[in-house]
C-alpha cells in the first residue's frame, strides 16, 4: 500500500491544500476514513513539513460508545506523541434549537468548533477525512434534491469560512480534505495492512439518514446493475461541474457589474434590462441569482425564472423569500424589501377606481387603472376587469382566514390560504399577500388571474387594469 501515501501526495500538491510549516489539526472521529487519514499524515509529515496535531468533537448520541470514541482517539494521538484537541456539545438540544436534523446539527456543531480552533489555537488548517465515496453520495443527495452545477460540485477540496468555493493557496485558515480521490474500501485495506484498528458507527447503518440509504442501498443498486464504477464517474462529475462553476462565477461576476446598480444605503437593486438582454439564458440565471445574492438572499430555481419572466412584460412582480419583491418597470428588474416592522402589521385600504394607493407593509403601491380597450393590446386581456361589475371602488387587504378566490381556468373557487401554500409560501410573506375585494367577493389576487366572471367583456370600450409597482417608483 505505499502507493496510497503518494497518491495522497499528490493529491495534495494538486489542490495546493498544504505548504511547508502549516500546523495541521488532523480530524478524527475514530472510524476507518479519520483514522487512516491520520496514520497516512503521520507517514507524509517530514515530506510535507507540517506540523500534526488531532481534533475531536464528541456528539455524545450513542452514550457511553461515544465516550469510548474520544478515549481512542486520545490514545491515538498520546502513542504518536502529537497534541490532542477536543470538544463536545448536546446535539440533540441543538437540533431542536434550530429545528435541523441530527445529522446536520452534528455537522453544524463540528464545524462551528473546528473553525472556533483556526481562529482561537495555533492552526492554520484541519483535514477532515471525506472520502471519493462521500463525494459520490453527497452528489446523489444533490441531485435528488434537484441542483444546478453549483450542487453537483459536491465536497470542495478545502473550504474557508468567507468563501466555501475558494480554490487559491492563500494563508487564510482552511478545512482541506486531502481523501477526495480516494475511495472507502482502500482506506480500510490500508488500515489491514499497517494493523491498525478502529471503531465501528452503527448509526452510519441507520436507514433513518438519508446518506445512510443512499450508501447501503442506492449506490450498491447503480454500481451492480449500471455501472460498477459509478462512485468514480459521480465523483468525476463533482470534479467537472466544480471548474464550470469557477467559470461560470467569474463570468457572472463581470456581467453582474455591467448589469447591476445598487446602493449601499438603501436596500435592494436593480438590473438593467437591456443588459441582460443580449445575455445567454445560463449567464442571464447566475446573473440574476447573484444580484439577489448580494443583498443576502438565496433564490431557488422556480425564483429565478419567475423572474426572467418579468423581463419580457412591460409590468408585473415576483414574489421572494424574507420580504423582498422584485417589480419590472422602466427597462429594470427592481428588488425591493419591506421593513421588517412593517411586515408584521395587517392592512386595509380603499382604493378608487381610478386610483393608486400606498401600502408600506409590501413597499409597493396598487393602482387601478381605467384605460381604453383599443390600447389593452399591451396589457395581458385575462388581467382585465369590468368596471361596471367593480362599482367606484375596491377594498385592498390582506387576505384573511376563509377567503376564497377563484382564479380564471380553475373549475371551481379555492381557500387562498391553500392556493399560498401550494407556492410553499411562509411567515409574513404568506399573511401578508394582497387581495382585491368588491363587495364580498376577492376580484383580484397577486400572482393570479381574476375570476372569469369580473373579466371585461369583449365589445367593452374600458377595462380596469390592477396592478402592483414599487413603493417609490414616482421618485425615481
Amino acid at each position: 500500500m505505499q502507493a496510497l501515501p503518494q497518491t495522497v501526495l499528490a493529491f495534495v500538491r494538486k489542490h495546493e491544500l498544504l505548504k511547508p510549516g502549516d500546523r495541521v489539526g488532523v480530524a478524527v472521529s475514530g472510524g476507518a476514513d479519520s483514522v487512516a487519514l491520520l496514520r497516512l499524515f503521520l507517514q507524509l509529515r517530514h515530506e510535507l513539513g507540517v506540523v500534526l496535531s488531532v481534533v475531536h468533537f464528541n456528539h455524545r448520541l450513542r452514550g457511553t460508545e461515544s465516550d469510548e470514541d474520544q478515549s481512542f482517539v486520545a490514545e491515538l494521538a498520546a502513542r504518536h506523541k502529537i497534541e490532542f484537541h477536543c470538544s463536545g456539545g448536546d446535539v440533540v438540544e441543538h437540533g431542536v434549537e434550530r429545528r435541523l436534523s441530527l445529522e446536520t446539527a452534528a455537522r453544524e456543531m463540528r464545524y462551528e468548533w473546528f473553525w472556533r480552533l483556526l481562529r482561537e489555537r495555533d492552526l492554520n488548517r484541519i483535514a477532515t477525512a471525506h472520502t471519493l465515496d462521500d463525494q459520490a453520495e453527497t452528489v446523489v443527495l444533490r441531485l435528488a434534491r434537484g441542483a444546478g452545477s453549483r450542487g453537483l460540485a459536491g465536497i470542495y477540496p478545502r473550504l474557508t469560512p468567507a468563501n466555501a468555493q475558494f480554490s487559491g493557496s492563500g494563508a487564510a485558515p482552511t478545512i482541506i480534505r486531502p481523501l477526495l480521490s480516494i475511495g472507502r474500501k482502500q482506506l480500510e485495506e490500508y488500515l489491514g495492512q499497517i494493523g491498525q484498528g478502529w471503531r465501528e458507527d452503527e448509526s452510519n447503518r441507520d436507514p433513518r439518514h438519508a446518506r445512510n440509504r443512499v450508501r447501503h442501498g442506492i449506490l450498491p443498486c447503480l454500481e451492480r446493475d449500471l455501472n460498477p464504477s459509478i462512485r468514480e464517474v459521480l465523483a468525476e462529475t463533482a470534479e467537472i461541474a466544480r471548474a464550470e462553476e469557477d467559470y461560470w462565477t467569474l463570468t457572472a461576476d463581470r456581467s453582474l457589474s455591467e448589469a447591476w446598480k445598487s446602493n449601499p444605503k438603501v436596500p435592494g437593486g436593480t438590473i438593467k434590462l437591456a443588459a441582460l438582454a443580449g445575455m445567454p439564458l445560463a449567464l442571464k440565471r447566475r446573473v440574476v441569482r447573484a444580484a439577489a445574492e448580494s443583498l443576502g438572499l438565496r433564490l431557488e430555481f422556480r425564483h429565478v425564472e419567475e423572474i426572467l419572466s418579468l423581463s419580457g412584460k412591460p409590468s408585473g412582480s415576483a414574489v421572494l423569500p424574507e420580504g423582498w419583491t422584485v417589480f419590472s418597470t422602466r427597462g429594470e428588474l427592481r428588488f425591493v424589501v419591506q421593513q421588517r416592522a412593517q411586515r408584521i402589521r395587517e392592512y386595509e385600504l380603499r382604493l378608487p377606481i381610478p386610483g393608486r394607493i400606498e401600502i408600506p407593509q409590501l413597499g409597493s403601491c396598487i393602482e387601478a387603472l381605467l384605460i381604453s380597450t383599443s390600447s389593452a393590446e399591451v396589457y395581458n386581456r385575462e388581467q382585465l376587469l369590468c368596471p361596471v361589475r367593480l362599482g367606484k371602488e375596491l377594498v385592498v387587504r390582506n387576505w384573511r382566514p376563509g377567503d376564497r378566490f377563484w382564479p380564471a381556468h380553475t373549475k371551481e373557487p379555492r381557500k387562498v390560504k391553500e392556493l399560498l401554500q401550494e407556492r410553499h409560501l411562509i411567515g409574513s410573506e404568506k399573511k401578508l399577500w394582497p387581495v382585491a375585494v368588491s363587495g364580498e367577493e376577492l376580484v383580484w389576487m397577486r400572482g393570479f388571474l381574476p375570476p372569469i366572471r369580473f373579466a371585461a367583456e369583449e365589445r367593452a370600450t374600458e377595462a380596469v387594469l390592477v396592478r402592483e409597482t414599487p413603493l417609490d417608483l414616482r421618485n425615481k
